[in-house]
């Protein structure tokens, strides 16, 4: 029988990965800021777009540090660091996105 998994995504292909994904994710931030701002000229004040705005600095520095993490030397502590904190930081940021989802679908923000 045959192993039909692909195998694991190397630390460049991860890093890759949310390099791009961590540009979509500002997009996504700044399409829903300008959503809420639409919104908001007809309803009650709300602070989803300021929130919004952080996780969307959030991913901004996941995408850096994700850069800085394909440019260094390869098998440096320095390009496992700088990963490291793309990682943290684009899981940061999606859980930020997911709680301002939340909090925003229930008015609680």
């Amino acid at each position: 029988m045959a192993d039909d998994r692909t195998p694991p995504a190397s630390d460049d292909q991860l890093q890759e990965r949310i390099l791009s994904t961590s540009g979509t994710m500002v997009g996504v931030c700044a399409t829903l800021i300008g959503l809420v701002k639409v919104v908001e000229r007809g309803g009650g004040l709300s602070h989803v777009d300021e929130y919004a705005g952080c996780a969307a600095v959030i991913f901004v520095f996941s995408a850096f540090f994700a850069y800085l993490a394909i440019r260094a030397p390869r098998r440096g502590k320095i390009h496992e660091a700088f990963g490291a904190i793309a990682d943290l930081l684009f899981v940061a940021g999606l859980i930020a996105l997911a709680a301002i989802s939340v909090m925003f679908a229930y008015d609680l923000i």
